[in-house]
């Protein structure tokens, strides 16, 4: 039986753990082949050696992702290997300090700007070439409610998501008459270590894991995937539409 992603392309970042990690394995299951991009080297090897028992393949890239240049080398080199990338998705991110606005360190505040949204903004500069030479380029976004909640104490992680969730939705509006769709997802309170790292209190056997995210986000990169411009909000299972503040 042929896979449903079979001989599609996939490039995850943030892929060496958390909703990355499951989201890899998970589209690499479904046939696709993994791009899997990611700071730490032993993440992205355990990472190999899970989808290669599934029985699918992965190339590892070891980059952070605020090597801007490195993003654009990794563009280039897809562009030569396989000419096109028929799925994205944007994972990588980063929580940055929890306190009060005043008490935070501009470079702190500039860290996390630099990896939840210029990377984004360098990988949509370096892969729309290739996502539009597929025949059904798909982007995912991983967003949060703190973009819209302005949740206290975290203000750059939800003001970088805020950012992130504008930055794809103008993407969409200026793709929207091609094949390309892109889109957002918010996974909401998951059992990760950025969630662990957050409220270290709070039970982690609470919380749904990445593999059951991962779930809701292969369907997201599939050809057959027609939404453009939209955000999933896994927590109330649905599809849902931005529209202006009343």
């Amino acid at each position: 039986m042929t896979k449903p992603l079979a001989n599609r392309i996939a490039l995850v970042t943030g892929a060496s753990r958390g909703i990355g990690y499951a989201t890899a394995r998970a589209l690499a299951k479904a046939g696709a082949h993994i791009v899997a991009v990611a700071r730490t080297q032993g993440g992205l090897e355990e990472l190999d050696d899970e989808i290669r028992k599934d029985g699918g393949s992965a190339t590892l890239v070891p980059l952070n992702l605020t090597d801007s240049d490195g993003i654009a080398r990794l563009g280039a080199g897809l562009h030569e290997r396989y000419g096109k990338l028929d799925i994205l998705v944007g994972n990588a991110g980063v929580l940055g300090p929890s306190s009060p606005i005043g008490h935070i360190e501009l470079k702190a505040f500039n860290d996390v700007m630099a990896v939840n949204v210029s990377a984004n903004f360098q990988l949509i500069r370096c892969m729309e070439p290739l996502l539009k030479q597929s025949d059904a380029g798909r982007a995912v976004f991983i967003t949060s409610g703190a973009a819209n909640k302005a949740t206290a104490y975290v203000s750059p992680y939800a003001a970088s998501k805020a950012a992130l969730e504008t930055l794809a939705r103008a993407w969409a509006q200026e793709t929207a008459n091609t094949k390309l769709r892109v889109n957002l997802f918010n996974p909401g309170p998951i059992r990760t270590r950025m969630r662990a790292t957050l409220m270290p209190g709070e039970d982690p056997a609470t919380l749904d894991t990445p593999e059951q995210v991962a779930e809701f986000i292969v369907p997201m990169c599939a050809p057959d995937w027609t939404e453009t411009g939209k955000f999933y909000d896994y927590k109330m299972r649905s599809l849902m539409s931005f529209r202006a503040p009343a």
